[in-house]
């Protein structure tokens, strides 16, 4: 007789211990989590764009000027988008911080009387 292990669905990537449980009992906190990773999903799809946009410009350059001033634009814009990117992500983990901190203020939590003895 041969046995068949069922598989699990591929569910993306693992998460840390004891985060799936957290984000379970938390829907406030999983809402954050997801709004920070595709923040951070979209930052580094738009820097890889930059990233392409600057390789073409160098391709074309036709002078070792043309080359300074194509990574000095790129320098300069990517330091920006990076001071604006820590800044946003900062915001939202203040917003999300105070949002969970109120959630956990609103009574989700159970009286001494419901517990099955």
């Amino acid at each position: 007789m041969t046995s068949t292990k069922a598989t699990q669905p591929d569910t993306g990537p693992e998460l840390p211990p004891g985060m799936a449980m957290f984000m379970a009992a938390n829907p406030v906190f999983a809402q954050a989590w997801m709004d920070m990773m595709a923040e951070s999903a979209r930052f580094v799809a738009a820097r890889l764009q930059a990233d392409l946009k600057t390789q073409t410009a160098l391709m074309s350059c036709t002078s070792p000027a043309e080359v300074v001033e194509v990574q000095t634009a790129f320098l300069s814009e990517a330091m920006q988008t990076y001071a604006e990117e820590a800044a946003r992500l900062m915001q939202m983990t203040v917003t999300a911080s105070t949002d969970i901190a109120q959630d956990l203020k609103s009574g989700h939590s159970r009286g001494y009387d419901d517990v099955p003895v």
